[in-house]
């Protein structure tokens, strides 16, 4: 069985968890997240414990198994304390600032600012015009929200001025060799 796959999950009192033709739903203080289960993967809760469970022994159903504990684990997650992801800003004149909880607008260096507005469920805080903070209850929408984010100037290697995630090491190259 898949160790990931076969770890129960944990629902905090505050959580209700209902599954029903195949679709999970997770309501929490913060949120309400459903997600349709794969063929063969069922869900199954006593108490406050959910567990995981495949029909067969195929590798699909194996890959599937961990795949959908781990889904299921991150809603619950997301509906109680959320998702949050931080970028850091590096460039001489490059900064942010916040247009209301939802949107951004970025100067990085083009010829105009960039606006970003966030999909629903999506905020955005800007504590430092240096530092921006993407919060969500979905995983996968947050990641991609800063993925978008990052991808509208990355990190070049010479000066490292770009947008990146907060730690990110940036590998830097030697500028031209002087004869």
């Amino acid at each position: 069985m898949s160790r990931i796959g076969r770890s129960p999950i944990t629902v905090p009192a505050n959580v209700t968890v209902s599954v029903a033709d195949g679709v999970v739903t997770v309501t929490g203080p913060n949120a309400t997240m459903t997600r349709i289960l794969p063929e063969g993967i069922t869900l199954s809760q006593e108490g406050e414990v959910l567990s995981v469970d495949r029909a067969s022994e195929e590798t699909s159903q194996k890959a599937l198994h961990g795949l959908t504990r781990t889904l299921v684990a991150n809603m619950v997650t997301g509906v109680t304390t959320g998702w949050t992801k931080e970028l850091e800003i590096i460039g001489v004149g490059y900064r942010a600032a916040a247009a209301g909880a939802d949107a951004i607008d970025l100067a990085l260096g083009f010829s105009h600012p960039v606006k970003f507005t966030a999909p629903a469920g999506v905020t955005f805080e800007v504590p430092t015009p240096t530092r921006v903070i993407v919060k969500g209850p979905d995983k996968e929408v947050v990641g991609q929200v800063a993925a978008s984010i990052r991808k509208l100037r990355k990190p070049e290697p010479y000066k490292g001025k770009g947008v990146r995630y907060l730690g990110e090491r940036v590998l830097r190259k030697a500028g031209k060799a002087a004869k």
